[in-house]
């Protein structure tokens, strides 16, 4: 059993549970302790550290990630009815490949339990065998990340800033689309930037999101996987001053951000990564984790679970492109329809449905196009 291979948490950690007011998160959460494993069968979430920094070239040690739990679990629970489960750590093994191979594992396992798994800490390259984690599926991923850098690969990279290259490249390649949220355009090469536009990805600028955060909602709302890189937020927000961040978003942003990832009705593995769990970062990540959780649940279950009848239609004529838009009774969330094109090399086999938001709609009706609509169709003959 794969779980087997976890760390539990340490004693001295469920004494501080037991201190905890009755009404604290932490009273509320099932833990993997030396004496016994959570029960999994009514577990809708669970929460997993993991200390693999190795392909951020950095020496790997023991991380207490006790001060990132003490942060989390001392916070109230919403209104909430969710079962959740801390499952411990994932300590590195031998070789960065064993570390990865059990992280995958893990991941396809609660997969296939319907569980989703909150991974917290190691190196952003942690992304990749979370991904690995989807090939038995048969499905395709739209993998969203929050990063100030796109991780392809450069001269002298080390892995964890050129993963998502072989996440494009390398078989099986379940990838269906990729979207940055946040990158920050001097930190990343024109070739890079002009490569997210020939493969029709989606990327949105810093100043993009934080002038209109509501921007990356259908974003996340179309997303399998969503990853934070916690340098993509600012070290006035953070605390971490070791690698220091000018620019980036604030809190109360990335916190918005790990709410639309929560509440999409898609998001199936969620992680923050490259954290150092100081007390003033790990109170920020503890608040992520909470908003998470509080988006996921309130989960309207519409669209792909849902039916078009529950939706209002609306048809544009944009040149000679008929554009067919929804709009959910229950959200007033909006959606547009991606053509289904008989070709062999079509992908679209789940999904017709791409969200987008009423400010589509108003630019379709002057005439324009949604990009992320036209990023779609083309992807879909690549």
């Amino acid at each position: 059993m794969v779980f087997d291979f976890l760390e539990p948490i340490s004693e001295n950690f469920i004494s501080y549970i037991e201190n905890l007011p009755s009404q604290a998160l932490g009273k509320n959460v099932l833990f993997n302790t030396n004496d016994s494993f959570p029960d999994l069968d009514e577990v809708s979430l669970v929460i997993i550290c993991v200390n693999e920094y190795s392909g951020a070239a950095l020496e790997n040690e023991y991380r207490d990630f006790n001060v990132f739990r003490k942060k989390l679990y001392a916070l109230f629970p919403g209104n909430w009815n969710v079962t959740i489960a801390d499952l411990g750590n994932i300590q590195f093994g031998e070789t960065i490949e064993d570390t990865f191979f059990l992280i995958k594992s893990i991941n396809e396992d609660l997969l296939r339990k319907k569980i989703i798994p909150i991974i917290i800490g190691g190196s952003h390259d942690v992304t990749y065998p979370l991904y690995r984690a989807y090939d038995n599926l048969d499905q395709m991923v739209n993998l969203v990340t929050i990063d100030s850098q796109f991780d392809f690969a450069r001269e002298n990279a080390t892995f964890e800033k050129s993963f998502l290259t072989k996440i494009i490249v390398e078989e099986p390649n379940n990838l269906f689309n990729f979207s940055n949220i946040g990158y920050q355009t001097y930190y990343n090469s024109q070739e890079e930037i002009d490569l997210i536009e020939k493969l029709y990805f989606d990327a949105y600028r810093l100043g993009e999101v934080s002038h209109k955060i509501a921007i990356a909602e259908p974003v996340f709302r179309d997303a399998d996987m969503v990853t934070i890189d916690m340098n993509a937020v600012q070290s006035s927000y953070s605390g971490d001053f070791a690698n220091f961040n000018p620019n980036g978003f604030e809190g109360k942003e990335i916190c918005a951000l790990g709410r639309y990832s929560g509440i999409s009705d898609k998001v199936s593995t969620f992680g923050v990564f490259n954290s150092f769990f100081s007390e003033k970062e790990s109170t920020l990540i503890a608040q992520i984790i909470w908003y998470f959780i509080e988006g996921y649940c309130f989960r309207s279950k519409e669209y792909p679970f849902g039916t078009k009848e529950r939706y209002l239609k609306y048809i544009v004529l944009v040149e000679e492109e008929e554009l067919i838009f929804f709009k959910s009774n229950k959200t007033d969330r909006w959606w547009i329809e991606i053509p289904f094109l008989d070709n062999k090399n079509n992908k679209l086999k789940r999904n017709t449905l791409l969200p987008c938001t009423h400010d589509d709609y108003l630019a379709a009706c002057e005439q324009e196009i949604p990009s992320r609509w036209w990023k779609a169709y083309r992807r879909n003959l690549l």
